[in-house]
């Protein structure tokens, strides 16, 4: 147990030491993309695309509509867009760097061949930013002496509290 503590305290100690440095909020990169030839698209664009956008610390968040996973764009208001992605990036320095990548701009033309695109950036609220979201911590509490296993750790749910 206290090995355990021991890791986490310097988990946690090295991780506030580089959030101190760059606690920038995420980047979200949102697609609007209507695919004239899905098999050309999925074939000859989305395998080389991904690879750049990981290589620029881009996740997927979201993905529906076609050539998607078959998840469907569901209308709020207005009309759907045929298509929609959702990636997050570590910064908007990040996007800006996976989008003028040389690499992704030739891959892009290809893409262009297959599908029209609208796509728009938006930097994550930094009121609603967590460090703790950015670096994994350790979110062990020892059990109260009267549990049923004595001096035993369990895991927090992601607010803090104990679990009931």
């Amino acid at each position: 147990m206290a090995l355990v503590m021991l890791s986490c305290t310097a988990i946690g100690a090295l991780g506030t030491e580089a959030l101190h440095g760059e606690a920038r909020p995420p980047a979200y990169l949102i697609g609007q993309i209507e695919v004239t030839d899905p098999d050309g698209y999925a074939r000859e664009y989305l395998p080389k695309a991904k690879e750049i956008i990981k290589a620029h610390g881009g996740k997927l968040i979201a993905a529906a509509g076609a050539a998607a996973t078959g998840s469907q764009v569901v209308a709020v208001d207005g009309d759907p867009p045929k298509r929609v992605v959702i990636y997050m990036y570590p910064s908007m320095e990040a996007l800006w760097a996976w989008r003028h990548d040389p690499a992704y701009v030739q891959v892009r033309a290809v893409g262009e061949k297959y599908a029209r695109y609208h796509t728009f950036a938006v930097e994550g609220s930094v009121a609603n930013y967590s460090p703790h979201h950015a670096v994994g911590r350790c979110d062990l509490q020892r059990a109260p002496p009267n549990s049923e296993t004595p001096g035993s750790a369990r895991r927090l749910p992601p607010t803090g509290r104990t679990a009931d």
